[in-house]
């Protein structure tokens, strides 16, 4: 009985765990984007304004 409860707690983590890094992927790359376009624009402003 204890065997089966320690084994459902450590499934349960490994799972949270499992998502919990793929969200924080998903927002870092998301993240990685904006800074991309941010800089993008930057980038074009100062062509303009040469």
């Amino acid at each position: 009985m204890i065997k089966l409860i320690f084994v459902s707690i450590l499934a349960t983590l490994f799972l949270a765990g499992t998502f919990a890094t793929l969200t924080g992927c998903s927002t870092v790359a998301g993240g990685g984007k904006e800074m991309e376009q941010g800089g993008k624009a930057v980038k074009d402003e100062a062509n303009e304004n040469k």
